[in-house]
């Protein structure tokens, strides 16, 4: 899942980024004022946004009122010092999915991260299956048949995008947008990389391959390598 980070709070926002990268595997996205955040989070489709309330340039609540005056749909999570009833209903009627009041503990953080993407999806929490292949999103888990996979948080990343769009040729760019954030140039071949680390689990000698090339394209993830 890729996600995207308001948060001026320098050492806090990398706290949050290295917790929600290295615990849920999501690639994060960071930027550190209110019209930065305006930006990114108008012109990329996130699965989810963390916007703290007090910001330079713009305050939280404008930033989540412009998008959500211009249609964007994702889930956002509010983070503030403020704890007053007050300010969080005025959160929550400008349009917010979720409140935390700092501080906070990173365990629930992750928590609510991951609730607000279980609802933000009605297959979220269903246990997605291609063949005999199978993952499980909120346990974090997926197998092969019988065979248990031990896959990095990245990996585990990488094969739950691949299976949400099963049967789909997915670029390059398209799968570094969804699972990794910037930390690579375009050229990198990080994907390619990946790719090749998760045939080796899930594409085993002797199994039916599932994880395609599609060649001038990228990858897809089917049952075939015909699509």
């Amino acid at each position: 899942m890729r996600l995207l980070l308001v948060e001026d709070e320098k050492k806090l926002a990398a706290f949050i980024k290295k917790g929600l990268e290295k615990k849920c595997g999501h690639a994060v996205d960071v930027v550190y004022d209110g019209h930065e955040g305006c930006f990114y989070g108008g012109a990329v489709e996130y699965d989810l946004i963390i916007l703290d309330i007090m910001l330079p340039r713009k305050d939280g609540l404008t930033v989540l009122r412009e998008l959500r005056g211009v249609g964007v749909k994702s889930p956002i999570l509010m983070l503030t010092a403020k704890g007053t009833i007050e300010s969080k209903v005025e959160g929550l009627d400008s349009g917010c999915d979720d409140y935390l009041t700092k501080p906070f503990d990173l365990r629930e953080l992750v928590s609510r991260v991951n609730a607000l993407l279980r609802r933000n999806s009605v297959d979220q929490s269903v246990e997605l299956q291609l063949a005999d292949l199978a993952l499980d999103p909120i346990k974090r888990f997926a197998r092969r048949g019988d065979q248990i996979l031990s896959l990095t948080s990245r990996e585990f990343s990488l094969l739950e995008y691949l299976m949400r769009r099963k049967g789909h040729a997915l670029s390059r760019m398209q799968i570094m947008d969804h699972v990794w954030s910037g930390e690579f140039e375009g050229t990198s071949n990080i994907v390619d990389v990946y790719i090749k680390y998760l045939r080796s689990k899930v594409d085993q000698p002797g199994m039916t391959k599932l994880i395609h090339t599609v060649w001038g394209v990228g990858y897809r993830l089917g049952e075939s390598d015909e699509g």
